[in-house]
């Protein structure tokens, strides 16, 4: 950790230190003896292997460090200190490593400008540094869910651990928790004058993201921390995150990724974070490639579970579904996933009564690992379908569950959403006004999540054109991946579907079927939202508001082909069926 606050240096990650190992024939957590290092080392095309010792003599302790060349062993540099007590174990080797890193040939320059104490740039407390340790492991390998025990237990430790309280926001957010991620994540940003420089790029980062929800002001100082450590595959990493499918740069989180990977080609995030930016630009060869290469690593976290899913569901594979299905069965973080995935498809499809069995499900899961907004956030799905399918007193239920267990940015929305649909504009628009009063600079609110609310609100009032005025500054991010769809793979498509509606009712059909036409072509920000449905059958009503009947009757049938098996008392599905027979 200290070596890593230098530009100059790059280290070779646990990660792909362990999948060496397996290249070796060897166990992933084998000792690293001098042989086996020196292979390591060899193989990774590194130019030095690090040895560290510590040794009690008496109450003091004696710490050395050595770096050998790999190919030919010879000693490049030495470093040997004495601590007089336990507690000065951190302090000592801290000194150490910035002696250490001018002797084999940083600058003192960037030596002295990146050179935090590391008590202060992590904890002074070795057993809280012990449970971090095992929870960065534990979440790159395991799963989020499974890190955030440990990550809590270091906090408890050392209740001043920055990056601690970093990490455990970052798990969170990942989780689908956001109001617990803002929690923790402001808590390191206050805290961030504890951590190296390296550290307070990801810690501001972070902040940008999770608590402001700035994610232009999260992109900017992602670029700095790349340029500032051009060797930390790190910065790439989060480039290629949520800073750039968030603000619709598909291409540059496909570009960043790979510079993550050729820094680290052992590194998972990287072609997660390539599967899903390839997904959302519907190359579904490029994703299913990426997620391949993954599972060479050994490495099966819920992400690839998921992506596998709506891969399989995009190319009409059954069997690959239920492959993912039974695989998640049982595993935190992906079992309650998957059932609302699969919750969503029931619904697409119109089986609502076994959708709301299949979300029931998924919340409860949610709910058993203690996370509550996750929970609510597929309650509101619910909601948001129920209303998009004319079932007003369902949506209405559902979106009062889902406020009862969470207030959070994802929850709120969808549920202001589905009551906007049935007609309940004073709650929606209480809603709209907490969000705007909370999140005035996220990206996903500004941007998407409030023009949104505000055109159903004028389409309420009976001003369309209003409406399409709303919806004007959703333009440039509509096709960005916003919070809830990043999440929970809804939502993210409503700007344009309801600016679709609000040319309904002004009844330009041709403009309208562009709009829902729109939606239809992006299958990789549709997953299996609901709405897709709603789309094609608009996309009828608007070819038949246009007077192209014979394509109007086309599309009302590749609906009904969808609902084959819908729940016939659905009030959209009795009224798609009057107005097809009218076209007859």
């Amino acid at each position: 950790m200290q070596l890593e606050q230098s530009p100059f240096l790059s280290l070779i990650s646990e990660q792909r230190i362990q999948q060496t190992l397996r290249l070796m024939g060897q166990p992933a957590d084998a000792r690293l003896t001098a042989e086996i290092a020196r292979e390591i080392c060899e193989r990774t095309a590194s130019a030095a292997v690090l040895d560290g010792s510590i040794a009690s003599l008496g109450s003091e302790y004696v710490l050395g460090l050595r770096a050998n060349d790999c190919r030919t062993g010879e000693v490049l540099a030495e470093e040997q200190a004495q601590a007089a007590k336990k507690e000065d174990v951190l302090n000592a080797l801290s000194k150490m490593a910035t002696r250490f890193r001018t002797r084999v040939g940083e600058s003192l320059v960037t030596v002295e400008k990146h050179d935090t104490p590391l008590e202060d740039a992590t904890t002074p407390s070795l057993e809280a540094l012990r449970a971090y340790s095992a929870a960065m492991k534990t979440s790159f390998t395991n799963s989020s869910v499974a890190a955030l025990p440990l990550f809590k237990r270091a906090i408890g430790i050392d209740p001043n651990f920055a990056m601690a309280y970093a990490m455990l926001g970052l798990d969170y957010s990942t989780v689908g928790e956001s109001m617990l991620s803002i929690e923790s994540t402001t808590k390191a940003y206050e805290l961030r004058d504890r951590a190296s420089d390296r550290e307070k790029f990801f810690i501001t980062s972070l902040y940008d993201r999770q608590v402001t929800g700035n994610l232009e002001k999260e992109h900017e100082t992602l670029e700095l921390w790349a340029q500032t450590y051009p060797r930390d595959r790190n910065a790439h990493g989060l480039l290629s995150g949520f800073a750039a499918p968030g603000t619709g740069r598909f291409e540059q989180g496909i570009e960043e990724a790979r510079k993550a990977l050729a820094l680290d080609p052992d590194f998972s995030f990287g072609y997660q974070n390539i599967a899903f930016n390839a997904f959302y630009s519907d190359r579904l060869a490029e994703a299913e490639n990426a997620v391949q290469q993954a599972s060479e690593l050994k490495v099966d976290i819920p992400e690839f579970m998921l992506l596998r899913y709506y891969i399989a569901l995009l190319k009409g594979d059954t069997a690959g579904m239920d492959r993912e299905v039974a695989r998640a069965k049982g595993k935190p973080g992906a079992d309650d996933w998957i059932a609302h995935s699969q919750a969503l498809v029931l619904a697409r499809s119109g089986g609502l009564q076994l959708a709301r069995e299949m979300a029931q499900r998924a919340v409860e899961l949610a709910q058993q690992e203690g996370q509550s907004e996750r929970a609510a956030a597929y309650q509101a799905a619910v909601a948001a379908w129920e209303a998009l399918f004319g079932n007003e007193p369902a949506a209405k239920r559902s979106a009062a569950k889902a406020l009862e267990l969470s207030k959070g940015r994802d929850v709120e929305y969808p549920a202001a959403f589905a009551l906007a649909l049935a007609g309940d504009s004073y709650r929606a628009q209480a809603l709209a006004d907490d969000l705007e009063r909370r999140f005035p600079e996220d990206t996903s609110v500004r941007f998407n999540y409030m023009p949104t609310l505000r055109a159903l609100s004028a389409l309420n009032h009976g001003e369309p054109a209003r409406a399409i005025d709303a919806l004007q500054v959703a333009v440039p991010y509509e096709s960005a991946v916003s919070g809830i769809d990043f999440n929970f793979f809804f939502g993210g498509l409503y700007p344009v579907y309801v600016r679709g509606e609000a040319y309904l009712a002004q009844r330009q059909g041709p403009e309208a079927a562009a709009e829902f036409q729109k939606i239809l072509d992006h299958r990789g920000l549709l997953f299996a939202d609901p709405v897709g449905a709603m789309a094609r059958l608009q996309l009828g009503r608007a070819y038949a508001m246009s007077g192209n009947t014979n394509k109007a009757k086309s599309v009302y049938a590749d609906f009904f082909s969808l609902w084959k098996d819908a729940d016939p008392d659905i009030p959209i599905l009795k009224q798609a069926k009057a107005e097809y027979a009218k076209l007859q």
